[in-house]
């Protein structure tokens, strides 16, 4: 009887301690639109977070449609193979971006630094622009993200629910 009871006190404290050790993510749900010239998707989904990652999910008509996930080091899709963050830029953003960009517009924070950052009562904005490379417009406001690059086609936008 005692090895039954230790036995199980040390599967339980494998258990919490496994537990224990994985990232704790956060999840809401969004309405996700990622415009790009290498993807096209616009639907509800989930974003789950934890410090150390970022999982995103979109669904349509039920079903999982595309799959992203962001961590300190790379980028990985339901689309292809994951990529380092600078290689991601390159495929689906643009080279000229910081390798943090697309972490930072999940977790609607400022992009580029804080480089044109105007602060709101209920976010901030931020327009950037370098000749031939980006023509940004960022705006984190309430429970909304907008990002916007005309030159590079892009349009990205969240708003969570």
């Amino acid at each position: 009887m005692k090895r039954y009871l230790y036995a199980l006190a040390m599967l339980y404290i494998l258990l919490i301690q496994g537990c224990g050790n994985a990232p704790e993510l956060k999840g809401e749900s969004a309405m996700i639109v990622l415009k790009t010239p290498a993807m096209r998707y616009a639907d509800m989904g989930f974003i789950y977070e934890s410090p150390s990652e970022i999982k995103v999910e979109i669904y349509g008509s039920g079903q999982a449609l595309f799959a992203l996930r962001i961590t300190p080091k790379s980028v990985c899709t339901s689309r292809f193979a994951c990529l380092d963050r600078k290689s991601f830029n390159v495929r689906m953003l643009s080279r000229y971006y910081p390798e943090d960009t697309i972490e930072r517009i999940f977790r609607a924070k400022p992009l580029f630094n804080g480089k044109s950052v105007v602060k709101k009562r209920n976010g901030f904005t931020q327009k950037l622009f370098a000749p031939g490379k980006y023509n940004i417009q960022y705006a984190v406001l309430n429970n909304e993200t907008v990002f916007r690059d005309t030159i590079n086609k892009i349009v990205i936008k969240i708003k969570r629910m």
